[in-house]
């Protein structure tokens, strides 16, 4: 049995859910619209650039959610996937996963995106195991903090490190999927790294190291 890695936004998903995130909560009028908005915007423009602060990033993300639970949360969680999630997902994508799973390759999505977003979208996937940002919980509630390793830039690759020594896995012969530069630190530890609709960065990088390049969206 091999890894199948997996990032998730605008590689599994046409989008970026994290920004798509934001941007239902301003609809659903859970913040200061305005505000709120001009924030995710220039948070989304530098992740684009590669000169997000991470740590600053998931403050202002997760603020929103402080002092409610999970489960009062859910039926929100659950829209997000219907009206957000659901028309950006890609039969290419789907196809792909079932090719891994047909092989016997153990499939994980790692992602930068928290998880209390990214894990109902990884179980409409049908993907089981997911590393993302953690989501910190005391008495039961969201702290509006994050915990853990943060699963962004060389964050990826300490993170799977540690489920790669829980789980008795390796790294041989496993590959990784991702569209985005900021993804780099994981791609060059990876025997086999996979280029989907690339930025254009990564897309240069891809070309000059002669990395696989596919498109899911076409």
């Amino acid at each position: 049995m091999t890894l199948a890695i997996f990032d998730l936004d605008n590689t599994l998903i046409a989008g970026d859910s994290d920004h798509l995130w934001g941007e239902f909560l301003c609809t659903e009028g859970l913040v200061d619209a305005e505000t709120f908005r001009a924030g995710n915007e220039q948070f989304y423009a530098d992740y684009q650039r590669g000169a997000l602060d991470i740590e600053a990033y998931l403050a202002f993300a997760l603020a929103p959610l402080a002092g409610r639970s999970p489960d009062a949360l859910k039926e929100l969680q659950t829209k997000f996937i219907r009206e957000c999630i659901r028309p950006i997902m890609l039969p290419a994508a789907t196809s792909l996963l079932k090719k891994h799973r047909q092989r016997g390759d153990r499939l994980l999505i790692i992602t930068a995106t928290n998880e209390f977003v990214t894990t109902p979208i990884a179980r409409e996937l049908g993907v089981d195991e997911l590393l993302g940002c953690a989501v910190e919980i005391e008495k039961g509630l969201l702290t509006g903090r994050p915990t853990g390793t943060l699963t962004y830039r060389e964050g990826k690759v300490k993170r799977l490190k540690e489920w790669l020594n829980r789980n008795g896995e390796t790294l041989e012969g496993a590959c990784f999927y991702s569209d985005s530069h900021n993804d780099l630190p994981l791609l060059e530890v990876i025997d086999n790294p996979v280029v989907v609709d690339g930025d254009p960065t990564l897309t240069a990088i891809a070309a000059e190291r002669g990395w696989p390049r596919i498109s899911l969206r076409r």
